[in-house]
C-alpha cells in the first residue's frame, strides 16, 4: 500500500512511516523543509518537499500519483499564530482533499483533536481557540466530500510506552494516548475500509487495537 502522509516530519507521522515501512508498505511523507528529508528516509519513508500552505492543487495531486490512501497529520505546531492554525490545520487539510479527489485517491484519514465539538469556552487562549475551530472546520469540510474519510480524534498525546490497548469509539471521554498507539491505530484504520464515514475518539483503554478497530467497523 502506498500511503502519502501530510506533515511527514511530525512525531506521529514518523512513527507511522516506520511502522508502515516495517510491514512492507510504501510511506511517502510530505514535508516543508528539505532538511527534514534524511529523518524521513531513516524512518523508511520517501520524502517529498511540498509546502501545503503555498502549493496548488495540481502540484499536490501530482505527489499523490499511484497512492492508495492519504493521511493528514500536519499541524501548524507550537508557537504558531492563529492565522497559521487556519491556513495549515484547515486550509492544508482541504487542499489535500482537493488533490486526493483530482488524483483519484479515495481513502483519506484526518488526524483531528478531541474537544472540537463545542465552541471554545469563554477565556480560552486565542490561538488554542483558533486551533479548535480550524480542526472542526477541516472535519466539516471532509464530511461533505465524496471520499472514504475517517476522522481520528486522539486524546492527550504522550511519549509513553505503547500498550497496544485502546478505547476507540464515537465518544471516548477525556484521556491520554501514546503517539505510538495512535500511529498503530492509523495503520489499522487503513486496513479497515469499513471505518470510512466514521469520527472516532481515541484514548488508552482495555481493548487490543485490532479488536477496537474491528468493533469500530461494526
Amino acid at each position: 500500500m502506498r500511503v502519502v502522509i501530510a506533515g511527514g516530519h511530525g512525531k506521529i507521522a514518523l512513527l507511522l512511516q516506520r511502522h508502515l515501512a516495517g510491514r512492507g508498505d510504501t510511506p511517502v511523507g510530505l514535508i516543508r523543509n528539505p532538511e527534514q528529508a534524511a529523518t524521513l528516509r531513516a524512518a523508511g519513508a520517501t520524502p517529498v518537499v511540498c509546502d501545503l500552505e503555498h502549493a496548488d492543487v495540481t502540484e499536490v495531486a501530482a505527489h499523490l500519483d499511484r497512492a492508495d490512501a492519504v493521511i493528514f497529520a500536519a499541524g501548524a505546531g507550537p508557537g504558531s499564530s492563529a492565522a497559521r492554525k487556519d491556513s495549515v490545520d484547515r486550509g492544508a487539510a482541504a487542499l489535500l482533499a482537493d488533490a486526493a479527489t483530482r488524483a483519484g485517491v479515495h481513502r483519506y484519514l484526518l488526524v483531528s483533536s478531541m474537544g472540537v465539538d463545542d465552541p471554545p469556552a469563554a477565556g480560552t487562549d486565542d490561538v488554542w481557540a483558533a486551533y479548535l475551530r480550524a480542526k472542526r472546520a477541516a472535519e466539516d469540510d471532509l464530511r461533505g466530500r465524496d471520499l472514504a474519510w475517517t476522522v481520528l480524534r486522539p486524546g492527550q498525546l504522550t511519549d509513553n510506552e505503547p500498550t497496544g490497548r485502546v478505547t476507540l469509539t464515537r465518544h471516548a471521554g477525556r484521556g491520554a494516548i501514546s503517539r505510538v498507539d495512535v500511529a498503530h491505530v492509523l495503520a489499522a484504520l487503513l486496513d479497515t475500509p469499513g471505518t470510512a464515514g466514521k469520527t472516532l475518539e481515541l484514548v488508552d483503554g482495555p481493548t487490543p487495537i485490532a479488536d477496537a478497530v474491528r468493533a469500530a467497523h461494526a
